[in-house]
């Protein structure tokens, strides 16, 4: 039996998993939460535990990020040019907002690249399993309403034009634990963009300035994971698989261009807390209709 016998995913599937993605990936509610238990819910035969599910959903994740970049690019430009600033005078100058921003960024994303590195198999392995990923994603709503609860005030001026000089004021040492909480993202139910826009409020920022440096944060990591694991689904034994995930990331990168527009201008005026509130009902109500099934 060939390998991709006992793991196949129709187009229509690929398709409805991949425009989720889009919007679940940058809302702050866990693509892999709902990627999990969706197939659970509509009695879906995928098996989740295979490496290639884990492919498929980079190639989702590496279309996400590639939107990212497009939508920031001339933010990335700068802060390219700010890094290589840095390296060519050996210190980041006064005043040099993208430099340091460059490298807050290189300082976020270490954490959760090693562990992701160390622990990718072991969590893997909650993949397949839409109950645990129905109660962390209830557990994301609650960490959604304490962040909105423990949030410092924000600066009066939130021109949205200066937003990156405001995020480039937090400390190394904010950074480091912003980035850090990406790591909680690798359990199916727990969202990266919720974990890193919950430190960002915690220490200061907007919810809009909160909500870019958690974009600009992914990125890289993303990335990084799909240059990993996009390789493997080249290979001859899996290209069974190559024409669901091209449709799946063409998907997602649809919703999550129409997602990062929508959520630029929601965070002007809105809260975390509607989507804390969402994240709490769907775990639950996800469980209990598993359970009960």
């Amino acid at each position: 039996m060939k390998f991709y016998d006992w793991f196949m995913i129709t187009y229509s599937q690929a398709l409805i998993m991949g425009l989720l993605q889009g919007v679940t990936e940058l809302f702050p509610i866990s693509s892999l939460g709902h990627t999990v238990i969706l197939p659970g819910l509509l009695g879906w035969k995928i098996q989740q535990s295979n490496p290639l599910f884990l492919n498929f959903l980079v190639a989702t994740h590496f279309a996400t990020a590639t939107v990212l970049f497009l939508f920031f690019w001339r933010d990335w430009l700068n802060i390219i040019k700010g890094i290589f600033r840095s390296l060519a005078s050996r210190t980041i100058a006064t005043g040099d907002n993208y430099a340091r921003l460059g490298w807050l960024l290189v300082v976020g994303t270490i954490p959760a690249g090693l562990i992701g590195l160390l622990l990718e198999k072991k969590l893997s392995l909650l993949f397949a399993s839409p109950f645990l990923a129905a109660v962390f994603l209830a557990a994301n709503g609650l960490l959604l309403f304490v962040a909105e609860i423990l949030r410092k005030k924000a600066p009066e001026n939130n021109d949205a034009n200066n937003s990156d000089q405001r995020v480039a004021r937090l400390t190394w040492a904010q950074s480091l634990k912003i980035g850090t909480a990406q790591i909680i993202a690798l359990i199916p139910g727990f969202s990266r963009s919720g974990a890193t826009m919950a430190g960002g409020l915690i220490f200061g920022l907007s919810h809009e300035d909160a909500m870019r440096f958690s974009f600009l944060l992914a990125t890289p990591i993303i990335g990084a994971a799909a240059v990993l694991k996009l390789p493997a689904l080249f290979k001859v034994e899996n290209h069974a698989i190559l024409g669901p995930a091209f449709l799946g990331a063409l998907a997602a990168a649809l919703t999550a261009y129409l997602s990062i527009k929508f959520l630029l201008r929601y965070f002007q005026t809105n809260k975390l807390t509607p989507f804390a509130v969402y994240c709490l009902l769907a775990g639950v109500v996800s469980f209990l209709v598993l359970y009960f099934k």
